[in-house]
């Protein structure tokens, strides 16, 4: 394979003590051992399945394309573009005393502080790059993840909003716009959160209908929160049944997300990307496939080359399958690259989809946006 040209290249900023964020073993995501069982499992978000991610960009087929740097901690004062300050002391006290569960599943340990850091510096440094002309095309590769984190708390294994301080530091640098697409298979509730009343960020959250969770999470994922005051319209939710597969996304993309991006014309393009939409991953319950991640890459791709100038970040979520989701973040990059032809071939049978139900959600969310979404009315 020839080697990728400096126009085909990704920009990947990784730092290995973001694997220091220790999230134990237990009942899932509890950390409870009930005594009764042989075997408990590590966390679903542990550090293999970062590890994975990592060497299949050094060793699979698209390491050609890849370009190394080295990630950086985040200082206090630049969590405070997206945090309370009262929330960061609360983080910072926890991890002076060792550590706690923050909410449900999600557990700040030994470590988990410098490794948080680590993720929001990387993410920074990531989007910096592409602020400053180094390149167009960069991926944060990063943990702990972060869309659940709101200003004011935790939520979902998440401590810090990564994307929410990257869209932030765009904005303030002079950027007018800021498009989000998240395809984590949670809601991304935490960067929502964060731009509620703000016209200068369009959130497009494609997820799973799960719903509120508890108080870490209060809110639904539901198509009629969207966004308050300046913000009204400016946060558009597309909950997707359980077991949409490939060609479901693509509708829900083509139908929804890129006319909604076409309309809003951002200056400046973020993916938020969880493999946890897979077809095998065991904190979802979609059908994605290496074949539904290609194409999503490819489209978002394509907005950002319309409007960002090629402009466009791409930031680390969830994906708990340990193989499969690297995978997928790999099948993810060939799309954005547009390359003409995979490079891996899915190693894993897919499930059937039912495409025909999830079009009919897709056409009744996208009834309602053009009702009730004021910019998506215009001519």
């Amino acid at each position: 394979m020839a080697v990728a040209s400096a126009t085909e290249r990704i920009d990947v900023f990784w730092h290995e003590g973001m694997l220091k964020h220790d999230t134990g073993k237990g009942v899932f995501d509890t950390g409870l051992d009930p005594g009764f069982l042989d075997v408990l499992e590590m966390h679903p978000e542990n550090a293999n399945r970062i590890k994975n991610m990592v060497s299949i960009l050094k060793r699979g087929p698209i390491s050609p394309y890849i370009s190394w740097h080295l990630g950086r901690p985040a200082q206090l004062s630049e969590l405070l573009s997206f945090h309370t300050p009262e929330y960061i002391n609360e983080l910072v006290k926890a991890d002076k005393e060792g550590g706690k569960m923050i909410c449900c599943g999600t557990f700040l340990s030994p470590g988990s502080w410098n490794a948080s850091l680590l993720a929001a510096g990387t993410t920074l440094s990531a989007m910096k790059h592409i602020l400053d002309g180094h390149g167009k095309l960069a991926y944060a590769l990063v943990r702990p993840p972060g869309h659940h984190a709101q200003p004011t708390q935790a939520d979902g294994y998440c401590f810090l909003n990564n994307a929410g301080l990257a869209i932030q530091l765009a904005l303030d640098s002079g950027c007018q716009k800021v498009a989000v697409v998240d395809i984590d298979v949670h809601y991304g509730n935490g960067t929502a959160e964060g731009f509620y009343q703000s016209d200068r960020v369009l959130t497009m959250s494609l997820h799973m209908n799960h719903g509120s969770w508890g108080p870490s999470h209060p809110q639904n994922g539901s198509v009629d929160e969207l966004g308050e005051r300046d913000g009204f319209g400016y946060n558009l939710n597309i909950p997707l049944p359980n077991g949409t597969g490939d060609k479901g996304y693509e509708y829900a993309m083509s139908e929804l997300v890129m006319p909604a991006i076409n309309k809003f014309k951002p200056d400046m393009l973020v993916m938020v990307v969880g493999q946890d939409s897979s077809a095998f991953d065991p904190n979802g319950r979609q059908c994605l496939t290496l074949d539904g991640y290609r194409a999503i890459g490819r489209m978002v791709r394509s907005l950002a080359n319309a409007h960002c100038g090629g402009r466009l970040l791409i930031v680390q979520e969830g994906g708990y399958h340990i193989t499969y989701s690297a995978y997928c973040l790999h099948a993810t990059l060939e799309g954005v690259l547009s390359l003409p032809q995979p490079l891996l071939s899915d190693p894993i049978a897919y499930y059937p989809e039912d495409e025909a139900f999830a079009m009919k959600v897709v056409e009744s969310i996208q009834k309602f946006q053009k009702e009730s979404v004021p910019f998506l009315k215009e001519a």
